[in-house]
């Protein structure tokens, strides 16, 4: 039997919080190990609990979930699925930054939030392609948010992890990529690491980001 996905949940909203425990706890290969009511608390609990992914709302007292995400993915404590809505783009896109592996709408529905825990703690980062490819395309389309990137980080690739670059762009999955670049997923994995490695990623949302912004 395999072993079931260990997720913290750090949501302010006591009622809102208490409704995604509900939903994960139905689940039979979820288990939710740990609550969080702001965001210091929830990388306290990162750190003594050592979840495999961290639900995480962006906004919380104390300590917001752009800044606890960042600490949480810079101490590789888990991975984090950040809870959002697109009109509070400088959450998004500070969330992104920071390495958040996935995102998740807060109206989202039962099925999809377990389904989007699953696919993130399964490695593959991007979520549903709805919301990838729409954040993806905001942010690609945004006015400058720091420093542009430079086209020269491509070189460290091989033509093959340029592929894979390349369809991370287009928000597919690691079953997408195989099926379009006629290669095994284990294979795909293996060309996401390396390549998000060489280019000092922190995850796929990242590498697809950069994808879109250089024109891959």
């Amino acid at each position: 039997m395999s072993r079931s996905i260990r997720v913290l949940v750090a949501e302010d909203q006591s009622a809102v919080r208490a409704g995604l425990v509900l939903i994960l706890r139905s689940a039979p290969d979820i288990e939710v190990v740990g609550e969080a009511a702001d965001g210091e608390q929830a990388v306290a609990l990162a750190r003594e609990l050592r979840p495999d992914l961290v639900l995480m709302d962006v906004q919380m007292p104390r300590l917001d979930g752009v800044a606890a995400t960042r600490m949480v993915v810079e101490e590789r404590l888990a991975d984090v699925l950040v809870l959002t809505t697109f009109d509070l783009d400088e959450y998004v896109f500070g969330a992104l930054r920071a390495g958040a592996a996935g995102f998740l709408l807060k109206n989202t529905e039962a099925r999809d939030l377990i389904s989007a825990v699953q696919t993130v703690a399964g490695g593959e980062g991007l979520i549903a392609p709805a919301v990838t490819r729409r954040l993806i395309a905001e942010f690609a389309a945004g006015p400058a948010r720091g420093p542009a990137a430079d086209p020269t980080v491509l070189d460290t690739l091989t033509r093959r992890e340029r592929e894979v670059l390349s369809c991370l762009g287009e928000g597919l999955s690691n079953a997408g990529i195989a099926e379009r670049l006629n290669m095994a997923e284990a294979t795909v994995k293996t060309h996401v690491s390396r390549l998000l490695g060489k280019l000092e990623l922190r995850s796929r949302v990242q590498a697809a980001v950069l994808a879109q912004e250089l024109g891959v």
